[in-house]
């Protein structure tokens, strides 16, 4: 039985790859296409060279990643690299919860290694040379020492305490676990912007003037009961410009990126934050929230009721069964069912992006926010017309010429009208 497991995550692990690997072939063959008649005016045919260049590139780093990432992986399978470490995490301490915090520690720190490489380079090398990277290796080093400081506290705090959990309530657990997970997802929602983005960037108050006053006046008119409207100081890393909503009941927070203010008029950031104030109007942050602890739900009662039979430790070529190692088999073996919620997912994310793009045209206009949309598109050396297929598995957002059609057409799009969507570079 545990060969057999072992062969299915295999099997699973491999599909996955080639699934994926076809798609990224098949979208950038989408790149010999000229580009679409309405994207024209964003795209010189020296500006689409470029964006091609820079699409070529990161598919080749990510290709090498991948593929090295794959072979990693099948050979730790293959010749029990979790049992090894399982082996050496017991050896280090006795109590079973230390032990899968040694394990993870191993693990993760390994991974980090492994893709620390990629990572300088697509910064440092790749982004700088199109333009985009303004983060200095400090700023990099900073990065990283924040996100090990807080994984470490944060992350081994939750493992700690649903292993515990796990040894304490047996059959009972999946439930204790769903609340645990499930309350700190609502946390983060609630206190993103006030609790840990200000780890990482500096957030000030959108000074007053005109465009304050012009995205206040909007708020008014449509009745939403803005709290803040932030500025990030989003060029510190990159020149790259965004915005989101952010925060639940009384706490609402609107945060744009200052290469946002920069590139833009205040008609466009107007535009986009009545598009963000649509996500909030149609009430899509609460059911992507309620969707998301379903999830989580039905993903710990699964794990609950497989996680103690020993096979999950045997098909890692383990003896003994651990909490942490039957966390590694289930996730591997919860990868498919997880691709294909990912996929209906992606198609309730661009329903909700075409209601946000409607809210945002009747309650204010779309000429602006289209503009807005371009200027994003372009300045992110985005793809005019992704491959079908690869933006219905991997993309929540519409593509921007089925955003600009579905605003022109003064229409919400059609459910067949949803299988293309945009990647998540655009405005969430």
């Amino acid at each position: 039985m545990a060969q057999t497991l072992l062969y299915l995550i295999i099997a699973f692990i491999l599909g996955e790859y080639i699934f994926s690997t076809v798609l990224s072939y098949l979208n950038m063959k989408t790149w010999e296409k000229p580009v679409p008649a309405e994207l024209r005016d964003i795209y010189d045919d020296a500006k689409f060279e470029k964006a091609k260049a820079y699409a070529k590139e990161n598919n080749t780093v990510s290709t090498i990643s991948g593929l090295l990432s794959l072979i990693i992986l099948l050979s730790f399978l293959y010749f029990k690299g979790f049992a090894w470490v399982d082996g050496i995490a017991r050896n280090i301490s006795p109590n079973p919860i230390i032990d899968g915090l040694i394990f993870f520690g191993i693990i993760m720190f390994a991974s980090g290694v492994f893709s620390m490489p990629f990572e300088l380079y697509s910064t440092f090398v790749i982004e700088e040379k199109y333009g985009f990277n303004k983060m200095t290796f400090g700023t990099y080093v900073g990065d990283k020492v924040k996100t090990i400081v807080l994984t470490v506290i944060l992350g081994g705090a939750i493992y700690a305490l649903l292993a515990y959990l796990f040894q304490l309530l047996g059959d009972y657990f999946w439930i204790a676990g769903w609340a645990i997970v499930s309350g700190v997802s609502i946390f983060i929602a609630a206190f993103y912007t006030a609790v840990l983005l200000p780890i990482f960037n500096k957030l000030v108050p959108l000074e007053s003037g005109s465009l304050r006053s012009q995205i206040e006046s909007y708020a008014s008119k449509v009745s939403f009961p803005l709290t803040n409207i932030m500025v990030m100081d989003g060029s510190k890393r990159s020149s790259k410009a965004n915005a989101f909503f952010s925060g639940m009941g009384s706490r609402k927070s609107i945060v744009l990126y200052d290469t946002l203010i920069n590139d833009m008029t205040a008609d466009e950031i107007t535009a986009v934050l009545a598009h963000e104030v649509g996500h909030y109007k149609k009430k899509h942050i609460f059911q992507s929230i309620a969707i998301s602890v379903a999830q989580m739900g039905i993903i710990f009662f699964v794990f609950g009721w497989v996680a103690r039979s020993p096979v999950m430790a045997e098909a890692l070529g383990a003896k003994e069964n651990s909490f942490y190692l039957a966390l590694i088999t289930f996730s591997m073996l919860y990868s498919p069912i997880s691709t294909i919620i990912g996929l209906f997912m992606n198609v309730f994310s661009r329903k909700n992006e075409y209601e946000a793009d409607a809210y945002a045209r009747d309650t204010y206009s779309s000429a602006p926010l289209i503009g807005a949309l371009k200027k994003l598109y372009s300045d992110q050396l985005g793809n005019p017309q992704p491959h079908p297929a690869y933006v219905f598995v991997n993309y929540s957002h519409p593509t921007l010429l089925q955003r600009i059609r579905a605003m022109n057409l003064i229409r919400l799009p059609s459910a067949s009208s949803l299988s293309e969507g945009e990647g998540k570079n655009q405005l969430r």
